[in-house]
């Protein structure tokens, strides 16, 4: 088993990347030189998270934008309509190699066709598509011209001139007063009678006791599931999408000039970033290196534990790079970027999508493995709304570290308040609370070759040496984590 080996740095103060403002994020870091996949399983379940070695934990009740961490039952998640729009928009990409022209424009961060579903879920800005003509639907829109046939009967039933009785679609008809709707689209407004030798079989079987024959109930249609959207590809279809699933490690496949080509743009176009901070070091720093060392398992041979890169592949043709770690209870998605050309098909996401997949498909082998992280909700910032959008989402209890679904009562009371105690039970405490009394249990890493726990490091140097500190640090990290990992005692 890896030892998780880790230097706590205290309280942190920055900028606000979602709020802007100046020396108002609050957090605790630490950097990680290294962690088990067990211990940043446990440490991401008290709310910390990944960038690079570098983990962090926001001070919900002090920061300026409270970040809940987020996670989907991967096994219990349905497809909305809005995702099988997106699934739907790729499989026809792939399959007719050409862009819908029909498609409306929008801007980043707004949503499509008005129904406010329809951006990207990843932890990137909303998707972005370029100008489009205006041109008239090239389809009948039934919701419409049903509603204009509703206007007219309402006018029609309330006219002097035509009385409307019986089947309102005859009086219309026999009227003329709607010409150019088809008669089809006319509501039908009273049930239709039976005849008149049905209600006479009807009595006389009520007579003899003969029970009525029951209509059969229509056998239900098979709602397509996430796995049916992603199906294998045809060889008829125009392009071919294929993802490979890349160890972090592997730099010689993660840090090529394709990747990082692909990685300068996105940030440019999308996040408008500055070109200077813009190098392949950096790339490495944020999302290439990783605490995590690749742990395999006999239920996953192919795949193990540990961080991984996600490449969309279009034909030959790098076109988005998810960056996940694995580890024994979810997929955690740490980044997304990809390129802007390609935001027509939603790609942020699709690869949200495309994520949720592999959960489900390494839960048959790994049963526990069954959630998908998608980093922090952050309720005060109504552009990051957009996680709590994946059915079967849950947030993190920022002091008892219970899970509750992401339900309309949660949303009020963080409209209402920003920073929130999601447990209503005010007796419910922190089940890996660590207390004073475990103190001397944590593990400190004194040089190189020493480990000692802390009870026989006092005794050696007669005296509490940095005892707040340490108390602090096993509070964030929960007993756990605090008597499993090597703490760096700089002292």
């Amino acid at each position: 088993m890896s030892v998780s080996i880790v230097q706590y740095f205290g309280e942190q103060t920055n900028k606000c990347g979602y709020c802007s403002g100046t020396n108002c994020s609050k957090s605790h870091g630490m950097h990680a030189y290294r962690l088990a996949c067990e211990d940043y399983q446990d440490l991401i379940d008290r709310g910390w998270r990944r960038c690079g070695n570098y983990c962090y934990k926001p001070q919900n009740d002090k920061t300026c934008c409270p970040c809940y961490t987020i996670k989907c039952d991967a096994l219990e998640f349905k497809l909305s309509k809005s995702n099988k729009r997106i699934l739907r928009r790729m499989n026809k990409f792939l399959r007719d190699g050409k862009r819908d022209p029909n498609e409306q424009q929008h801007t980043p961060g707004q949503p499509k066709n008005g129904d406010g579903d329809d951006v990207d879920v990843s932890s990137s800005a909303s998707e972005s598509q370029p100008q489009l003509p205006d041109k008239k639907p090239s389809v009948l829109n039934v919701e419409h011209v049903e509603n204009l046939v509703q206007a007219h009967v309402e006018q029609i039933k309330t006219s002097n001139t035509i009385q409307v009785s019986g089947d309102p679609s005859a009086s219309l008809l026999a009227n003329n007063k709607i010409k150019g709707f088809p008669i089809a689209f006319a509501p039908n407004l009273n049930p239709p009678r039976k005849k008149a030798k049905q209600m006479r079989i009807e009595r006389r079987q009520a007579k003899l006791g003969v029970p009525h024959e029951q209509p059969q109930p229509q056998p239900k249609i098979q709602e397509k599931t996430l796995k049916d959207f992603l199906s294998a590809p045809k060889e008829t279809d125009k392009h071919q999408l294929k993802i490979a699933l890349v160890p972090a490690s592997d730099t010689q496949r993660t840090c090529t000039d394709a990747v990082f080509a692909l990685y300068r743009k996105y940030q440019l176009v999308i996040h408008n970033d500055n070109p200077a901070r813009l190098s392949l070091e950096s790339m490495r720093r944020y999302w290439v290196k990783s605490p995590l060392k690749h742990k395999k398992i006999e239920d996953l041979p192919n795949v193990g534990y540990g961080s991984f890169h996600q490449q969309y592949w279009l034909d030959t043709k790098l076109i988005a790079v998810g960056v996940i770690d694995i580890l024994p209870g979810s997929v955690s998605s740490v980044y997304f970027f990809y390129d802007p050309d390609y935001s027509f098909l939603s790609l942020g996401t699709y690869g949200s999508l495309r994520e949720i997949d592999l959960v489900q498909t390494l839960a048959e082998r790994v049963p526990a493995l069954k959630y998908y992280y998608m980093g922090f909700y952050i309720h005060s910032c109504p552009k990051m709304r957009y996680k709590g959008k994946l059915s079967a989402s849950y947030l993190l209890c920022p002091e008892t570290y219970d899970w509750f679904p992401l339900t309309d009562e949660i949303r009020n009371k963080l409209d209402a308040k920003k920073y929130h105690r999601l447990n209503p039970d005010a007796t419910a405490k922190d089940v890996n609370e660590f207390l004073n009394q475990h103190l001397n249990d944590v593990m400190l890493l004194i040089n190189p070759q020493t480990c000692i726990s802390y009870g026989r490091f006092i005794q050696r140097n007669d005296g509490d040496v940095d005892r707040d500190v340490i108390i602090e640090y096993s509070k964030l990290v929960g007993r756990v984590c605090a008597q499993r990992m090597l703490y760096v005692n700089m002292s």
